[in-house]
């Protein structure tokens, strides 16, 4: 693999079936990476192919750039009679192209077996709640939830990476889940619980509030390892220390589904709403999804951490993200061209001569210590 892939993790390959062109993406499409994906399924498009299937089923993340490339494409498609097909195990995919307005403009195919599926209701023997009927506690399966997801991306042992993708989740949970007005990922470490990531202030201050008082859904999900879902505070009993300080706040409804490694709980992905029964069967169905993702991740991590050539190789890649910003900053400001040009400067240079990107980014960030060099030279 070529350093300016691996800066990405990102390939496409096409196959032809039944008069469709079939776009398969693995690894991540986000701003170094967009430019390539467009430029393919450009190239597809122009090439007269009116039946467009993007395959995302290996793909780990995309972001705003790779959905621009995507409505772009599909712009182009309708209004030349043709169609663009997605093939994801990402609901949440489909659900940012509804939220942006594009989603009449493609076709999905959800592969179910990317949502949580929930187990049977299930009794929480040491709660002695009084409004069990109406909060009830449930169990789910890992494996269930997790064959044929894709994580949202690679993360090593550091706590940092590992909260940043943990945020992610909760940022996509918060859109993704209806209802949701806050979410949160508590997490156990080093023997304490406490929130890594959260949507706002007033969340954190929720969960702050259940460790402070010892109980609540998120204490109970990350010690138990099943999930609570208090549908209305108003009549909760569960947890009496914890619940006037949830309504104070104007919490209403609570879900709390574990994260688990190797079956055991680690911690918690916290969903709040304003609003009583607020979460929808289809909603638990997510949250659940969400929490093995955030389970996948630490997994993950607790695979890798004692993996020292996997830092090494992390801290590789960021000093190669960094070479290429540093030359494509030489060139906007040398040659009066936007980042995304200069970056395409730079790949057409790398496709041309059969050169690694990054060598010829550290040979032009050098030149600016020389003097000036050409670009397509």
């Amino acid at each position: 693999m070529s350093s300016d892939r691996a800066l990405s993790d990102f390939s496409v390959a096409a196959s032809f079936l039944d008069g469709q062109v079939i776009l398969a993406l693995e690894g991540e499409v986000d701003l170094l990476s967009a430019p390539e994906f467009g430029a393919f399924f450009e190239t597809m498009i122009d090439r007269g192919h009116r039946s467009v299937v993007l395959d995302l089923a290996r793909l780990r993340f995309m972001d705003a750039s790779g959905l621009a490339v995507i409505a772009r494409g599909a712009g182009r498609l309708e209004v030349t009679g043709g169609t663009l097909t997605i093939r994801t195990p990402i609901a949440l995919i489909g659900r940012m192209l509804d939220i942006t307005g594009f989603a009449r403009l493609v076709q999905l195919e959800p592969d179910e077996s990317a949502y949580g599926h929930l187990g049977p209701e299930q009794a929480d023997e040491g709660s002695g709640a009084a409004g069990a009927d109406r909060a009830a506690t449930h169990s789910y399966g890992m494996t269930g939830m997790t064959k044929g997801t894709t994580k949202f991306t690679s993360i090593h042992s550091d706590d940092d990476l590992v909260d940043g993708a943990l945020r992610m989740a909760v940022s996509l949970a918060g859109v993704a889940v209806g209802g949701a007005d806050g979410v949160s990922v508590s997490l156990r470490r080093r023997g304490i619980l406490s929130t890594v990531a959260a949507t706002d202030q007033t969340i954190s201050s929720m969960d702050a509030n259940q460790y402070q008082t010892g109980e609540g859904p998120c204490v109970d999900a990350s010690t138990k390892g099943h999930w609570f879902h208090a549908e209305s505070l108003e009549n909760e009993t569960r947890w009496p220390a914890f619940t006037p300080r949830a309504r104070a706040l104007g919490i209403q409804a609570i879900l709390s589904t574990p994260l688990l490694v190797d079956t055991h709980p680690v911690g918690a992905l916290n969903i709040y709403s304003l609003a009583a029964s607020a979460f929808s069967a289809r909603d638990q169905e997510l949250a659940a999804a969400f929490a093995a993702q955030a389970s996948s991740i630490l997994s993950d991590a607790e695979a890798r951490s004692s993996d020292d050539e996997l830092s090494i190789r992390f801290q590789g890649a960021l000093r190669t993200r960094e070479v290429i910003a540093q030359a494509q900053g030489v060139l906007m400001e040398r040659d009066g061209v936007s980042e995304i040009d200069a970056y395409g400067a730079l790949r057409r240079f790398s496709l041309g001569n059969g050169r690694p990107l990054y060598e010829r980014a550290e040979t032009i960030v050098a030149s600016t210590r020389r003097g000036p060099t050409d670009p397509d030279g």
